[in-house]
């Protein structure tokens, strides 16, 4: 009896999927943050390395990811 024993395909490949589907909702989240503020946050991120900026991106990707995984685990 090995350890993976008890691993199904199935849940591998929703893990998987999963996964995806997170991160393409992320992705569409920062999609619409930048088409909804009024200056290029790759610019400040970027070539002024604007840190407050790094830091309430960071902190709203970090939210965005607790409520994501939140609504996945729900049954």
């Amino acid at each position: 009896m090995t350890a993976f024993d008890g691993i199904l395909f199935s849940e591998v490949v929703s893990t998987i999927f999963y996964t995806f589907f997170g991160l393409s909702l992320l992705l569409a989240c920062w999609w619409l943050i930048e088409l909804f503020t009024p200056f290029s946050l790759r610019k400040e991120l970027e070539e002024d390395q604007n840190t407050a900026i790094a830091i309430v991106m960071g902190a709203m990707f970090i939210a965005l990811a607790i409520i994501i995984a939140a609504i996945l685990r729900t049954p």
